[in-house]
């Protein structure tokens, strides 16, 4: 019941102390999902990005999750990590059946002024996504205006 939230004060209430969170730790870790449940509400995976004069380098942190659950898009220069997984569990025993199933999903975007579409490159390694994102020449010279 200490769960239990009204639906419009949920963004007024303060954030749980590090005492409920470590009591909450437990629950997760009991708590037989791919995913502990707070961690949608509280957190997303965490993601890095880094610019140099050539590219942008992002890191996603994915543990246990499978190249063919996740999906990258770049459209007008906000890169898009978005992560899509299903399960369903059938056991079938003398006068028992079991059957379940969840989906879970997230999702993060990040805007890169500069990103060039051709020539990104992915790789999902040790729970760690890593893109490389091109950038595109920047014009120094500045543009002289005809005032009619």
């Amino acid at each position: 019941m200490s769960g239990l939230m009204p639906f419009r004060r949920r963004h007024a209430l303060p954030e749980p102390s590090s005492f409920e969170r470590f009591s909450d730790m437990f629950d997760d870790f009991f708590h037989n999902t791919w995913l502990p449940r707070r961690s949608l509400i509280l957190e997303n995976f965490k993601m890095d990005v880094q610019e140099t004069d050539k590219e942008y380098r992002v890191e996603a942190e994915m543990p246990g999750i499978k190249k063919e659950e996740i999906c990258v898009n770049l459209e007008d220069g906000r890169l898009t990590i978005a992560v899509k997984r299903e399960k369903e569990v059938k056991e079938e025993r003398k006068n028992y059946i079991h059957q379940e199933r969840s989906v879970s999903s997230m999702e993060r975007s990040v805007y890169l002024e500069y990103a060039k579409a051709e020539g990104i490159t992915a790789k999902l390694a040790d729970g760690v996504l890593e893109i490389v994102v091109p950038k595109v020449e920047k014009t120094e010279k500045p543009t002289q205006i005809v005032i009619e």
